[in-house]
């Protein structure tokens, strides 16, 4: 089942489990395809490390691994690949010391894996500890 929320009609909701937006596209669901909270500085097994290795992954869904390329830019491979490399991937990071950090997604690599980077407030590529991105299809 799936609940429509319109500002228009208040809360509907569909039994046959398809969306039906105010577009009136029916039996198509956008629904989130991956989602993968992780911590930048550490590594798999909880140590923090600078190796360019898998991240320590605190909660994901269809999310295989998290791979640190260098400071700041991780590879997140997706465990079943999307059907194309045609979607939208969406990031947020918490702030780290007295910096502000932002999360980018720096390339779709592929219909199995995007690339994302996160960025301290001077604008260059640092580990962060809080990593969130969900990719939606």
């Amino acid at each position: 089942m799936s609940v429509i929320i319109d500002g228009s009609a208040g809360v509907t909701t569909n039994a046959g489990g398809s969306v039906n937006p105010s577009t009136n596209v029916e039996g198509i669901n956008f629904s989130c395809r991956a989602w993968v909270s992780f911590d930048g500085t550490k590594d798999t097994t909880g140590a923090v490390s600078t190796s360019n290795t898998n991240r320590l992954i605190r909660g994901s869904g269809n999310v295989a691994s998290v791979l640190r390329n260098a400071a700041g830019d991780y590879t997140i491979t997706f465990t079943t690949a999307m059907t194309d490399a045609n979607y939208c991937a969406i990031g947020t990071t918490g702030p780290k010391g007295s910096n502000s950090e932002t999360f980018t997604i720096f390339a779709y690599t592929s219909s199995s894996a995007v690339r994302v980077q996160s960025h301290s407030g001077a604008a260059l590529l640092s580990d962060a500890a809080n990593l969130n991105c969900a990719i939606f299809r």
